[in-house]
Formats: structure tokens, sequence, C-alpha cells
């Protein structure tokens, strides 16, 4: 790449200029013989390298202040974020069929966004907010089965809220683990989900109390789909208009979920309020305090979280002690700056009620470090010197006993034992 060719890109890196960039991302990838001969492509070109100016808009704000991180690894899973992002947007809208959708696997060890979780499977798909629609499906021995409907400003937009719930303690499941639920159209008293003039989406849950986590396991079947109650025709093939469109819906919805995956510890303006987001690093707020999580666009209504950010020296260590409540599913989880998970496949990064184990009095005591302490419990951190600790408690129907936190040097948790 010549000097001046650098030179360009580096500049629309910095300025985000959408009046640029089409024209200079063609002439960069196309031989220089050929520069003087660059037509416009057309408007599936034109949307295709809309999406490109977001990834480089983006690219910028990573690269500055207060989004930029301060570790090479922060800097790192930055440009991660954005990979999985524009995966997943292009694995789920390039091809979304609203009138006849299909559910796509939303996170795994490869995809990581949203705050996943190491016991969970996720899926997606695709609604027309005057659709009907049945979804069919098997539990699959889950600990805990759920769908919600997103509601967004536009097709991949920003979720703004759920329009309507449902888990496995609203609809029918049979002896053998299979459902059928029932999606828009004349009400129903069971096994219905409500849509409304703004739903976009569908989302399923399918949490897991195993000793490996379940999103690690490549074997693992949960079987579900979804289908018009009428039918489609066949669709023709699409053309360019339609291809930009698609393209457009990507980016709107790239440019969404990087919006709320935006790094923790910068301001979002008009985001709801999270009291279970604790203010102070190393500690929890009271997990007694329930949030309405159907303001939250991908939170699950039957979930108490908490929060907060653990900030730790290399030779300290956050120490957690509490008693696993009466629930349906518990689990405590370490998320990155842009909410994704740490490593579950190699390292031990999270922790539910059948992976603990407890003292002699039925508490638990779970230690964060940098390094093993020798203790049981232990959550590898990678060596960051910061990041989140979630924690979902779910239908729980009575009172959490709140986690207490201390940090103490390693040395002292291998000298005490």
């Amino acid at each position: 790449m010549t000097s001046n060719r650098r030179s360009m890109l580096k500049g629309m890196a910095l300025g985000g200029s959408g009046a640029v960039l089409p024209g200079a991302l063609a002439s960069l990838a196309a031989p220089a013989s050929a520069m003087a001969q660059t037509t416009d492509g057309g408007p599936a070109s034109r949307a295709w390298l809309a999406l490109a100016q977001k990834m480089t808009e983006w690219d910028a704000k990573f690269s500055t202040p207060p989004f930029s991180g301060t570790t090479s690894n922060e800097r790192a899973e930055s440009r991660l974020l954005m990979a999985d992002a524009l995966q997943l947007a292009l694995d789920f809208w390039t091809r979304a069929d609203t009138a006849n959708p299909m559910f796509t696997r939303f996170v795994r060890p490869n995809r990581k966004l949203l705050g996943d979780n190491p016991d969970a499977v996720y899926f997606f798909a695709p609604i027309r907010p005057d659709g009907e629609y049945v979804i069919r499906g098997n539990t699959a021995g889950a600990t805990y089965t759920s769908f919600t409907v997103e509601r967004a400003e536009s097709e991949g937009g920003r979720v703004i809220g759920l329009a309507a719930t449902l888990n496995d303690t609203e609809f029918d499941v049979a002896a053998d683990g299979s459902y059928e639920i029932h999606v828009g159209g004349p009400r129903r008293e069971r096994n219905w989900l409500a849509l409304s003039n703004d739903s976009r989406t569908i989302t399923t849950r399918h949490y897991f109390e195993r000793e490996a986590s379940v999103a690690a396991d490549q074997n693992l079947v949960v079987p579900i789909e979804i289908h018009p109650v009428t039918q489609p025709a066949a669709p023709l093939p699409p053309g360019e208009e339609e291809m930009a469109e698609r393209l457009q819906t990507v980016a709107t919805y790239f440019e969404a979920v990087m919006h709320i995956s935006r790094p923790g510890d910068v301001p979002r303006p008009g985001a709801p309020a999270m009291p279970f987001a604790s203010q102070v690093p190393n500690r929890f707020t009271d997990p007694n305090v329930v949030a309405d999580n159907r303001a939250i666009g991908y939170a699950a209504a039957d979930n108490r979280y908490l929060q907060t950010r653990y900030i730790l020296a290399p030779d300290e260590a956050l120490e957690m002690r509490g008693r696993w409540p009466l629930c349906r599913f518990a689990n405590v989880v370490m998320f990155n700056r842009y909410m994704a998970t740490f490593d579950y496949v190699n390292r031990r990064s999270s922790f539910n009620r059948k992976q603990t184990k407890l003292e002699k009095d039925g508490s638990f005591r779970i230690v964060v470090a940098h390094e093993d302490p020798g203790l049981p419990n232990w959550i590898d951190t990678g060596g960051r010197p910061s990041g989140t600790v979630f924690w979902r408690f779910q239908l729980a129907p009575g009172r959490i006993e709140p986690i207490a936190t201390r940090v103490v040097k390693i040395k002292d948790l291998k000298r005490k034992g």
C-alpha cells in the first residue's frame, strides 16, 4: 500500500466522512490502472460501502478516548466486538425472511455479544408485526426455557423493550419435553405470544445448570423451529434494490448492537436506570431491588441481576460470599468491557449452582483472581486488571441474601486456605 493510500485511509478513519468513504474504498480496492474507470455500482454497492463506513466510524471511536482501551487486550477485544457484531448482523439480516422465518443461534464460544451466558443457548428469529406464526420445539432437558418478543424502532433497529414474554411455567410442555406456541393472530388463553405494531424479533433462552458449560458443548441440540401459519409463495431471487435494503438493515443492526455494547464505563445518554448495577467497584447493590427488565432491550423478564466492575492489582483477589437462593436458575459470569464473556472453554470464568463447591454451612465462597489461589471456586480473570462480575437469579420467589465482598492479597488467601 502506498503512503498516499495509507494517509487517505487514516484520514477516513479519524474523520468518518460519508462523502469521501465510498469512492475512497472503491479506489483502495481497485487496481491502479482501473481507478480512473471506477463507476457507481448501483444501490446494493452503495449500501455495502455504507456498511463499511459504519465499521470505519466505530474503529475511529475505539481509537480515541473515552472508547479506546487502555490495554492491548482491550484494544483487541473492541475489534472482536466489531467483528462479532458484523458477523451476527450479516448472518441474520442478509437472508432474513419475516414471511417465512428461521431461528438463528445468537451467541456461541466464537461469537460473544450483549451479555452472553456460558450456561445458556439462545436463538432468535425475525418476524412481522402483523404476522402469525407457530413455534414447535423441545426443552431438551433445560432448566428453563423462555421466549421474548422484542420491540424495535425499525427492522434491525434499536430494541426499545419487550412486547411479550412467556416461560415454561406459562405454556404447556408434554412429558417428552415437546411444546407448541402460537405467535400473533387471535388472542389465546395459553401458549400464545402477542405482537405489537413494533414487534421485530423473537428471542429464545434455554438455560442449563450442569457441571460443564452448555454453550461450549458442540454436541448439544435444542430442537426448535418457527413457521408461518399460512405458507407464503416461494420468493423470487433478490434484485439489487432488495439487496440494498437488506444491507441497510445489516448496517442498522450493527449500529444498534454497537451502541448497546459500547464500553461499560462510557455513559449511555437516555439509557434506562439499572439499580442492579453498582457504581462502586468490587461491591454489589441489594439483590432484592427488582428492576423492570422489560424496559431493557435484551434482558430476561424473569431474572434478577447484579453487577459490579472489579478492579484488581496483580497480587489482589476479589472474594465473594453469599448463599445461592431458592430459584429456577442462578450463576455468576465475567464480562469484558464490551459485555462479552471471558473464555469459558479453556478457563473457569463462571459458576452455576451445580459447579460450586459449598462451605460446611451451605454458603459459597467464590474468588476472582489473576492466578490460582489454591481454593475451590476460582474465577480466572485471564490477567485482565478490570472487568464486570455479573449475577443472574431466575424466578426467585423470596429474598436473596446480599453478596459480601472484600479485596484481599492472593498470598493471604493461599496462607489461610
